[in-house]
């Protein structure tokens, strides 16, 4: 049998899970419904989606338990996700990789467990949908069947979400997704203390395109900037559009430096090519930007976000297609123009 490499890509595959913003989020009802639809149907006391992050397996939904989270080491979807096909485990007593378990010889005292893999269009194993007994039992062909049905609902769910998460036009993640994202990588940066940046731009002299060009110019433009930017950024760098021509960026592990040399990258990729549109027409725009990375100074997200766009209308004042940032050793950002 061929190797199946995503099944060994835990970067890709940590990448695809960070696409779906799915971790850290509040409970949500269909995914409720589905978990007490799972125990429901295959009477069992505990069943799971359960998403497995670096260091942790954080549990969408769990009925029969409490908890958001276990460590990954001792998480039984944790082996689920290495292979394709379904986990069956009848009596976790006599299985050596189970056996001495907390949750096995503690409580809830786990006896059997069946789980199916949680696969992402591009052939990333994310999680698990599971079920777990507090007796020996050996789970039915039919049994698996009826699991791996409600598990392609789960990804359903998924993907779901995720297009009303994506602004219709140009791809980026809508205002609120993108909040939210920034929400929890204000929690995840000060749990671990680690730097983090957003960049807030905006087009100039965006009504003029639709003025002197039309609406399907403007759209275009947007498009085409949207697609720029996706193509420069990291994989876990998220991009909303927060505004009719104005986006936000957020970076993890990214301090000022860093992320003003990306917004400088991302200056020049826009005003250094213009956009086509409509055959042999093309449009030049320019884009200003605003830095931002995060400080103590700044509770939440609105914190946040206000003090990017203090800077980028400090970028607009001084002529657009510049950068404008926060401070770095005391001092500001360079502001850069063409």
């Amino acid at each position: 049998m061929t190797p199946d490499p995503k099944l060994w890509d835990e970067p890709g595959r940590i990448a695809a899970l960070r696409r779906l913003e799915i971790l850290d989020t509040p409970p949500e009802e269909p995914f409720d419904k589905l978990t007490e639809l799972v125990r429901t149907v295959l009477d069992v006391p505990i069943a799971v989606v359960g998403m497995i992050d670096s260091d942790r397996q954080w549990f969408k939904s769990i009925v029969g338990l409490s908890g958001c989270e276990v460590a990954r080491d001792i998480s039984f979807c944790t082996h689920t996700i290495q292979q394709r096909t379904p986990l069956m485990i009848p009596d976790t007593t006599r299985d050596p990789r189970f056996a001495a378990n907390i949750f096995v010889t503690g409580d809830p005292f786990i006896r059997s467990y069946l789980g199916i893999p949680l696969i992402t269009p591009d052939g990333y194993n994310i999680g698990a949908l599971c079920v777990n007994d507090t007796k020996p039992r050996v789970f039915s062909a039919n049994e698996i069947a009826i699991l791996s049905s409600f598990a392609t609902l789960v990804m359903n769910e998924l993907e779901l979400r995720q297009t009303a998460m994506s602004d219709a036009l140009t791809g980026a993640m809508t205002r609120r997704a993108w909040v939210d994202a920034a929400a929890r990588e204000i929690a995840r940066s000060r749990r671990h203390d680690t730097l983090s940046s957003i960049i807030v731009f905006d087009i100039d002299h965006f009504k003029q395109v639709n003025d002197l060009f039309g609406h399907p110019a403007g759209d275009a433009v947007l498009q085409a900037l949207v697609h720029r930017c996706q193509s420069v950024v990291r994989e876990n760098d998220l991009l909303g559009r927060i505004g009719g021509e104005e986006f936000a960026l957020l970076l993890p592990d990214t301090d000022a430096c860093g992320a003003a040399d990306l917004a400088e990258r991302l200056r020049g990729e826009f005003v250094g090519q213009p956009v086509a549109w409509g055959g042999a027409a093309q449009v030049t725009v320019s884009a200003s930007f605003g830095v931002c990375t995060l400080d103590d100074s700044l509770g939440d997200v609105g914190d946040w976000l206000a003090a990017a766009d203090r800077f980028l209308y400090e970028a607009k004042n001084r002529g657009r297609n510049r950068c404008h940032g926060s401070a770095v050793d005391g001092d500001r950002l360079r502001i850069n123009s063409a």
